[in-house]
């Protein structure tokens, strides 16, 4: 069941991080174009960043302290399995 549960936490965090990524890279170019006058969706960034990636950060970080009192605890406290 532990490890079925980390499996699925892992897969997540996963795609959660490749998510997140792909924000800061579309931040990135957006706000560069931004700068040199190009419209490359920055104000469409801007609506997203409240439903869509400031969510993903938050699992993101509170999935990695999971999964660290996770590993913790079956550390602390091997199965007898």
């Amino acid at each position: 069941m532990k490890d079925k549960l980390l499996n699925w936490l892992n897969m997540v965090l996963v795609a959660d991080v490749f998510l997140v990524l792909f924000g800061f890279g579309w931040l990135m170019i957006a706000a560069i174009g931004d700068g040199v006058g190009v419209n490359l969706g920055l104000d469409l960034w801007h609506k997203l960043w409240q439903p869509v990636f400031n969510p993903a950060i938050g699992i993101l970080m509170g999935g990695a302290i999971l999964s660290g009192i996770i590993s913790w605890v079956s550390r602390k406290f091997p199965s007898s399995q």
